[in-house]
């Protein structure tokens, strides 16, 4: 499983929390790359419900993992 910003944005709208069949039925109506189903499909657990992309990719960087000062732009 390979995630990157670009592949993860593709489920930034997804209905959470999900089952890993709904986020792939979301992923395939949605019009996502078939890398983000691909990933999907190699979720382990078919009854676990994902609260957010940081369940499926904990890495996912938020907005603190950025080094950048808001008050200068």
């Amino acid at each position: 499983m390979f995630w990157t910003l670009e592949l993860a944005s593709y489920l930034e709208d997804a209905p959470w929390p999900s089952t890993k069949d709904e986020l792939i039925d979301y992923a395939i109506r949605s019009g996502a790359p078939v890398e983000v189903i691909e990933n999907l499909q190699e979720l382990e657990d078919d009854s676990e419900m994902y609260e957010g992309i940081e369940d499926i990719w904990p890495d996912y960087p938020t907005k603190d993992d950025f080094f950048f000062n808001e008050e200068e732009h």
